[in-house]
């Protein structure tokens, strides 16, 4: 999918990302850096090593892995060898569910990760800690979240109404955000929030709270703009420099 790689990543200019490298499949790179040609293409072959992928990957700040993969063999096992780098990481979308195509959570996963699944894509990663399904209720959904964050050795970042993130230990629910996100796309402009903040040397759950908080609110903006009805993924993005500024003075209070 096109769209959801160039979403992430000019998400990611955005939010500050000096340089942003986005990887797909070389018979539609041109069009992808057609839509943000500030973004630097990597493109990539029809096997493993083919391409520059893993020295590339090798060189970043941080890797947001999932908006836009697919679940072909190539692509699970562009993951197994990707969550094997010692780098803070975003996983999202089909890396998510790819991870959770395995009988157990991978034992090689050395990636310092921020996983950003919805409902639907946290229902198959909980079969992975023995839970069939993903609690509609805050309560339900904060124990849910942190025992996957326990379980995986990882920060969780359960999207929905009232965003949960938490590393197990500490839980943060977001007060930002309204139906101005429930297009597609958003998921992946939040992924490149969180990669920038990951980028920019925040620890994971400060990135992840940061990120979350962020991104609802340049969905409000973007609704109080247009109509919340009418918002699209990219003018999330427009917002994204007046979220930030809220929430530097916020922070400053």
């Amino acid at each position: 999918m096109i769209g959801a790689p160039v979403l992430a990543g000019t998400s990611a200019l955005r939010t500050g990302a000096g340089l942003v490298q986005v990887a797909v499949p070389q018979s539609i790179l041109p069009a992808a850096i057609s839509i943000t040609p500030e973004l630097i293409g990597l493109a990539l072959g029809k096997m493993i090593g083919a391409d520059s992928l893993l020295e590339d990957a090798q060189k970043a700040d941080a890797i947001v892995m999932g908006p836009g993969l697919g679940q072909s063999r190539l692509a699970a096992a562009r993951v197994s060898r990707l969550i094997q780098l010692d780098k803070p990481m975003v996983v999202d979308a089909d890396g998510l569910n790819l991870l959770a195509a395995g009988k157990r959570w991978p034992g090689r996963f050395r990636a310092h990760a921020v996983l950003t699944p919805h409902p639907g894509e946290m229902a198959r990663l909980v079969k992975l800690i023995g839970r069939d399904k993903v609690p509609s209720d805050e309560a339900g959904r904060t124990e849910i979240a942190a025992k996957a964050a326990v379980s995986f050795g990882q920060v969780v970042v359960l999207k929905g109404h009232r965003t949960i993130v938490t590393d197990g230990q500490s839980v943060y629910v977001n007060d930002t955000g309204d139906s101005s996100l429930s297009k597609a796309g958003t998921g992946d402009v939040l992924s490149g929030i969180v990669g920038t903040l990951l980028a920019q040397k925040m620890n994971r759950l400060s990135a992840a709270i940061a990120a979350v908080w962020i991104h609802g609110r340049a969905g409000e903006l973007a609704g109080q703009r247009i109509g919340r009805r009418s918002v699209l993924s990219r003018e999330v993005i427009e917002e994204i420099p007046a979220a930030i500024a809220e929430y530097e003075r916020r922070e400053k209070r």
